[in-house]
C-alpha cells in the first residue's frame, strides 16, 4: 500500500492496483460556504499537478473541507465517485455521471479488488451524521479505515482489527460548541481497539488561515505524546504524520482477517 497526503483530508491510495483520492482539496482556497470572514485557509505550497488516472474519488462528508467543488471542477468528471449522500449530491451538480452515494452499512466493489463500506462517522448539525470508510483488499483481507472528525462509533460495531488507520490525532475544539475534531485520548482508544499496524494522521496541515473562527479554536495534543502513550500501553501501533506530497509506501504484515 502507498499512502500519499496532500495535507487537511487529502489522501491519494495507490492499493491493489488502484487509486483512490479521498476528500480532494488540492486547488483555490478552503472556504466554508462563501463566509471568508469566518474562516478561510490556503497553501503555502499550491499543488501544481494533480493527480490522476484515477479509478476512483472517495469522500466522507459534503462540505468544503472534503468536497471541494473548486477542486471537483479541475478532476475528471467521468471518474467513479463513491460519497455519502450529501456529498454525492454536490458532485452530481458538478457533472460528474458515476456516483455512488453509500448510506451507512451499505458498500460497493471497485474493479472486484477493493471492497469499500460506509459506517456512521461524524455528526454534522443536529440530525446529520456523515461517512466513515472500511475499505478491505479482497485478495489478502487486509484493511484500512478512515474518519477525519475522530468519531469512530461505527467501526467498533463491525471489526475489531484493522491493518491500518487514517485519523486525527489533535482535538480541535471550540468553546460552547465543543469538539469539532477529536483526536488525543480518541486516537488511544481507537488504537487499544483496533490494533492498527500503522495510525497515519490527517485533519491537519501548514496553512495560511485568517478569519473569526482562529480567535477561538482550541487545539490539545500531539503525535508525541500519542506515540508516547501507545508505547507505555504496549500497542505495537506506529503514528506516522508524513510530508505533504511525498508517497510513503507501508510495509504491513500479512492479515490475520479472513
Amino acid at each position: 500500500m502507498r499512502v500519499t497526503w496532500f495535507e487537511a483530508n487529502t489522501w491519494l491510495l495507490e492499493w491493489a492496483g488502484l487509486r483512490l483520492l479521498v476528500d480532494p482539496w488540492l486547488v483555490g482556497p478552503l472556504v466554508f460556504g462563501g463566509m471568508e470572514w469566518l474562516f478561510k485557509a490556503e497553501r503555502r505550497r499550491p499543488i501544481t499537478e494533480l493527480p490522476s488516472n484515477l479509478d476512483a474519488i472517495v469522500i466522507t462528508q459534503g462540505l468544503e473541507d472534503h468536497c471541494h467543488p473548486a477542486t471537483l471542477k479541475r478532476l475528471d468528471p467521468t471518474t467513479p465517485v463513491i460519497a455519502s449522500p450529501s456529498a454525492a449530491k454536490v458532485v452530481r451538480e458538478l457533472g460528474y455521471t458515476q456516483v455512488t452515494a453509500l448510506a451507512h452499512g451499505e458498500q460497493t466493489t471497485l474493479a472486484d479488488k477493493l471492497r469499500v463500506q460506509a459506517l456512521p462517522g461524524a455528526p454534522v448539525g443536529p440530525t446529520q451524521v456523515e461517512n466513515a470508510y472500511l475499505l478491505r483488499e479482497l485478495a489478502t483481507g487486509q484493511t484500512l479505515y478512515y474518519e477525519p472528525h475522530g468519531y469512530h462509533q461505527g467501526v467498533f460495531q463491525v471489526t475489531d482489527k484493522v491493518e491500518v488507520v487514517i485519523a486525527p490525532v489533535i482535538d480541535l475544539t471550540l468553546p460552547l460548541v465543543g469538539p469539532i475534531i477529536r483526536g488525543n485520548q480518541v486516537a488511544l482508544e481507537l488504537a487499544q481497539k483496533l490494533k492498527p499496524q500503522v495510525l497515519l494522521s490527517t485533519a491537519m496541515g501548514d496553512y495560511e488561515a485568517s478569519g473569526l473562527l482562529l480567535r477561538f479554536v482550541q487545539a490539545k495534543g500531539d503525535i508525541t505524546t500519542l506515540q508516547q502513550q501507545m508505547t507505555q500501553a504496549g500497542l505495537p501501533t506506529r503514528v506516522l504524520e508524513l510530508t505533504p506530497g511525498e508517497p510513503v509506501e507501508l510495509s504491513l504484515a500479512a492479515s490475520s482477517i479472513n
